[in-house]
């Protein structure tokens, strides 16, 4: 029998070999997970052999790892905003940085509010959570995303204000909003060879870039968005960091005459809050 001890030390040599980042971390949530317990009481059962039934799932879910599933995508959820959302390769894994557009857009109140793009509906079902009286649209061009969405959305308990559209961008939304956001494809088709073996196998393509410049999704946006805003909306925006003054540019040539930017807790250009002074 194997002690969960040296379960997770040989665990963590194996990630390690594989060149997994922070290999100890990875083995030990794993382990918790394999278990069904807390990650806060791995701890306590370091001590006690495993059951063949956990021993197996553990060493299941490291081969997994090792060759660079996600760890998100093996637990099923992933954090964002003090919320566990469901998770799965259809959908982009909500991310801490994402947090800034929230922040940004939940500095105001807001009654309607449009998520481009939902995937896994973490923008909308939060921005629903944290404004019990506002209601909201998501879509998505992924059935897949769609029912991902929808499931959070009941997940969290705002199915009654969230509605889930398949739609390409704008094509079936019909009606104003005061607060529109986007976490839209801007990685360069150049830029993805860059990225994680985690995120560039593992998370949808279209989710992550356009298969251009990582612009094109802001140009649709910038172009279509101010008939869907009401008077007074906002339009939030995630960017790349090097991004900010290109969409700048985008949306004033849209008209829109208001534009913010916010940066992340890395100090990195993040977010671009932008309204039309005169509504068309």
């Amino acid at each position: 029998m194997t002690t969960a001890a040296e379960a997770m030390v040989a665990a963590t040599a194996r990630l390690r070999a594989a060149g997994v980042p922070d290999p100890a971390r990875d083995a030990r949530v794993l382990l918790a997970h394999a278990a069904l317990i807390e990650a806060s009481r791995v701890t306590l059962i370091a001590p006690e052999d495993l059951s063949p039934e956990i021993d197996e799932r553990y060493d299941q879910l490291i081969a997994l790892r090792a060759v660079r599933v996600p760890v998100s995508h093996l637990l099923g959820e992933r954090a964002f905003y003090g919320r566990r959302f469901k998770v799965s390769r259809d959908v982009l894994d909500p991310r801490p940085e994402t947090e800034t557009l929230v922040e940004a857009a939940l500095s105001r109140r807001f009654d309607r509010v449009l998520d481009l793009g939902t995937g896994s509906g973490c923008l909308l079902v939060t921005l629903l959570a944290e404004m019990p009286e506002a209601e909201g649209l998501g879509v998505d061009i992924s059935e897949a995303a769609c029912l991902q969405a929808s499931a959070n959305a009941v997940l969290h308990r705002v199915e009654a204000r969230a509605r889930i559209l398949l739609s390409d961008w704008f094509t079936h939304v019909r009606g104003r909003f005061d607060l529109i956001v986007a976490n839209p494809p801007y990685i360069a088709l150049d830029e993805m060879p860059d990225l994680s073996d985690e995120v560039r196998n593992h998370e949808p393509r279209e989710a992550l870039t356009d298969g251009g410049d990582g612009l094109g999704a802001y140009r649709r946006i910038a172009a279509e968005a101010p008939r869907f805003l009401a008077t007074g909306a906002r339009l939030c925006l995630e960017i790349g960091p090097t991004q900010a003054q290109a969409v700048e540019a985008l949306l004033r040539a849209a008209g829109f005459d208001r534009v913010a930017l916010h940066q992340d807790l890395d100090g990195r250009d993040r977010v671009i809050v932008a309204e039309i002074e005169a509504m068309p």
